[in-house]
């Protein structure tokens, strides 16, 4: 049963190469599935003679094909609507990728199946790893074969259902040789191009991996949507911690051989430096050697900020869902573990499910080691005004206490030392409150409760007293401190959230201006600079950037996040905390998004360029087909006649054929100029000679073999010189008068004058003015493009390039040719030229 409104299912079996039994595959599904009661139909399904896949075709109902025609020949396609028309629950249509021959609704099949998936019906089908579209170019670079039918990856990503039907390169060629994937005629010829063993087992790498890949989205996404932070061991990630002390290298080999036996797992190295700048005793040359190993044995190198530097480790362990993290023994000396449990023992104790290694080195318990103390919300100046209050405020309320003489009484001491201990908590935080509870339990224990000036308290009242005393001023530190991360976390989380909703907000818009994001990075996080890399055959290129100095190669980067495929976002001048790398991820996605937006322009702007090239091209090739071959043909019919030697011509008869033959060829002779001179504009070759012209001397050239009497020139001889090319000018005229002698009616008039307009140059305007039926504002424009002709005017009268020549004639003279009516009438023809001003 079909609910009207939802939409389809789609299942796709994906191999590595033809043959492997993806069709087998799908066929065997729809026979299960019909096996159980399921609705199931072929809507197009390709044996390509292959016996076995016959077989499992039959018995299964199949909607009838739609026929086509093209090109004289018969083909058959898919019939989208007869399937739509059936409803069944199931439709098996073969070939995802396939292009449908011209003529169909749909280019592409993956079209017709998005249509059948959108009328409710579930649809099994398949496709090679060839055919994915972000595969096509390292497929062909692999192979040495361009596969011009591609489906969008997105088409497969959105599956319900993608299932890898794998085969290893020696069957598959065994099942060639055996005739059981194309016929004998074939054979031979595949085996030593397309399906050699190197061919098939990259192809076979590519197709894993990419299934591996959607199931690690796939796997993200769950954990995601149930909000489980803990890593799974779904695919082994081995982290390892680096100091950039000297036992980074024996780490780094060890985490190696780990991920190694572990099935090639990846491995990432993360170093923790301190938010506040200060050394902590790594080395800049030790860590460039450390960082140079971890990606010679195939790893990733990360710096990430943080003062804790377990709880830095941790974050960065689950934001790349690690199972196993490598540390090496602490190189602090025995008496150290006093002040703290150190980094190893803290990261194991809180790991969860993250496999702890703790690998013993030269270096164990040598070192002079680092205190590590946990992470503080508040700034350093309010930790240190408050250990200072710790110090000074019971003091200080002691001495008021003893100075004043009688005081109120234990309890109301209690209470003054507990507020003085919430104040320092306010402003210190926790470890400053502690302290300062301790010394007011020492000094109301010595001062203040009986018998005085000994640590022995006589009453058990007071003895409790003293211990509430602690342990509130203790817990209200704990609150303070408690309340003081939550807001710094949920002042983060509210710029990560006013963040990511620019980011969408951003998508939504269309904005696509990659140096506004790139310099809203730099912004965000803070940086000196920031770059947009792409890997190209020869290394990286820029391919945007912003800001002082930026990366030309992610290793010369601080911090770099994937932007794509082939794309990396690279951040110089600072290094980022652990928890800012979720935020760089969503900048880097975006900018990965825009740059393909850009891609895609590009390509969409290339595809106009060559649509307009063919429309040229064929506008073109239709001139020569007729325009020019009439004069050829009156010419060679003029020639053909005046050597006959079975024809005896009147003088008066020859001469006209003579007269036509000359009329011909200088026809033929204008064609093929308009031809070549719009082919100089097209290639930006025409280069004019600037130089005064004076206008009386070009227009004799201009009205050759125009009539006379058709023209009349109202051009003063005071006017003074252009400045233009006079070949080019006398050209451009002489397709504008022949034009509009052409279609302008009895008579064409020429006149020409001077306009200064304000604040401008002065320039010279010619006109060409006739009385013809004029044009269309709405035509105005599109006069001037090539191959373009008046109304139904005849094909013999050109081809319609004298307009689109002029102007482009009158614009690389830095003049205007443009259109105006003419009163009464008519159109008007006006060149703007600048002239040459006398001193």
């Amino acid at each position: 049963m079909i609910t009207v409104g939802a939409r389809g299912r789609l299942r796709v079996y994906l191999g590595a190469a033809p043959g492997v039994g993806k069709t087998y595959a799908m066929l065997a599904e729809g026979r299960r599935r019909a096996g159980r009661g399921t609705d199931v139909v072929i809507g197009y399904v390709e044996t390509h003679g292959r016996v076995r896949t016959a077989e499992q075709a039959e018995g299964l109902e199949i909607v009838p094909r739609r026929a086509l025609t093209y090109r004289d020949r018969d083909f058959t396609e898919m019939d989208v609507d007869e399937v739509i028309a059936r409803r069944p629950r199931v439709a098996l249509v073969d070939e995802l990728a396939h292009t449908n021959v011209p003529g169909s609704r749909n280019e592409k099949r993956w079209q017709d199946v998005e249509e059948i998936l959108d009328a409710g019906i579930d649809v099994v089908s398949t496709v090679n790893i060839q055919h994915l579209e972000s595969l096509n170019d390292v497929v062909e670079r692999i192979a040495g074969v361009p596969q011009r039918e591609t489906v969008p990856d997105e088409v497969v990503r959105r599956a319900e259902q993608v299932e890898l039907v794998d085969m290893t390169p020696e069957a598959l060629r065994r099942r060639m040789a055996h005739g059981n994937v194309y016929g004998p005629e074939k054979t031979d010829a595949a085996l030593a191009d397309y399906f050699r063993v190197g061919n098939l087992t990259a192809l076979r790498e590519l197709a894993l991996l990419w299934v591996a890949d959607r199931v690690d989205e796939g796997l993200a996404q769950y954990r995601e949507q149930h909000g489980i932070t803990e890593p799974w061991e779904a695919r082994e990630r081995v982290v390892v911690a680096l100091t950039g002390g000297p036992e980074g290298e024996t780490l780094i080999r060890r985490a190696a051989r780990i991920a190694a036996r572990a099935g090639h797992a990846d491995l990432l190295a993360v170093h923790v430096a301190r938010s506040d700048g200060l050394a902590d005793g790594t080395s800049p040359h030790e860590q460039a050697r450390q960082r140079t190993l971890v990606e010679s044995v195939g790893g990733s190198y990360h710096q990430v900020i943080g003062d804790d530097v377990a709880t830095a480790l941790l974050e960065f362990a689950r934001g790349v869902n690690a199972s196993q993290l490598v540390l090496g023994s602490s190189r602090r000396r025995g008496r150290q573990f006093v002040l703290g449990p150190g980094v190893g023992a803290t990261v194991a104790r809180e790991a969860g499910d993250i496999d702890v290694h703790l690998v013993t080195h030269e270096r164990a318990g040598k070192g002079r080691g680092l205190v590590q103390v946990a992470g503080s919300p508040l700034s350093v100046r309010r930790r240190a005004c408050g250990w200072a209050l710790a110090l000074l405020a019971p003091t200080l309320a002691t001495f008021a206490l003893k100075a004043g003489g009688a005081h109120p009484g234990l309890s109301t001491d209690v209470l003054l030392f507990l507020a003085l201990t919430v104040a320092v908590a306010l402003v210190g935080g926790l470890w400053p409150a502690v302290a300062a509870a301790v010394a007011g339990f020492l000094l109301l224990n010595w001062f203040f409760t009986p018998p005085l000036h000994t640590f022995t308290i006589a009453e058990p009242e007071n003895a409790l007293t003293l211990a509430v005393f602690v342990a509130v001023a203790v817990a209200v530190s704990s609150v303070v401190d408690l309340a003081a991360r939550r807001s710094r976390q949920a002042a983060r989380g509210n710029a990560e959230a006013e963040t990511l909703s620019m980011l969408a907000t951003s998508v939504l818009r269309g904005e696509q201006a990659l140096p506004a994001l790139l310099a809203r990075v730099r912004e965000t996080f803070g940086v000196r600079a920031v770059a947009l890399l792409e890997r190209t055959g020869e290394g990286w290129r820029t391919v945007g950037e912003t800001g002082a100095e930026p990366a030309g190669h992610p290793g010369d980067a601080e911090v770099t996040a994937p932007a794509g495929d082939n794309s990396v976002l690279a951040l110089s001048g600072r290094v980022l905390p652990a928890a800012d790398r979720r935020m760089l991820s969503a900048f880097a996605s975006h900018a990965g998004t825009v740059l393909e937006w850009r891609r895609l322009a590009e390509e969409a702007a290339q595809a106009r360029r060559l649509a307009e090239g063919d429309r040229v091209r064929t506008a073109l090739l239709a001139a020569v087909s007729h325009d020019l071959r009439t004069p050829l043909a009156s010419i060679k019919a003029g020639v053909s006649g005046l050597r006959a030697t079975d024809v005896t011509w009147a003088p008066e008869d020859e001469a006209e054929l003579l007269a036509t033959i000359e009329e011909s060829a200088d026809r033929l002779d204008g064609l093929i100029g308009d031809l070549l001179d719009m082919s100089r504009l097209r290639t930006g070759v025409v280069t004019p000679l600037i130089r005064a012209v004076a206008v009386p001397e070009v227009l004799p050239g201009a009205l050759a073999g125009v009539p006379g009497a058709k023209v009349r020139i109202e051009v003063p001889e005071s006017l003074p010189p252009v400045l233009a090319d006079a070949g080019l000018l006398e050209r451009a005229l002489a397709n504008v008068i022949e034009n509009a002698v052409r279609h302008g009616g009895a008579e064409v008039v020429v006149t020409a004058g001077v306009v200064r307009p304000a604040a401008e140059p002065g320039r010279v305007e010619i006109r060409v003015v006739d009385q013809g039926p004029g044009v269309p504002d709405t035509m105005k424009d599109h006069m001037f493009a090539p191959f373009q002709r008046l109304g139904d005017a005849p094909k013999g009268a050109g081809v319609g390039l004298g307009l689109a020549v002029a102007r482009g004639f009158a614009d690389a003279m830095g003049g205007t040719l443009t259109p105006e009516d003419t009163p009464g009438g008519g159109l008007t023809m006006v060149f703007a030229l600048p002239c040459e001003e006398k001193a």
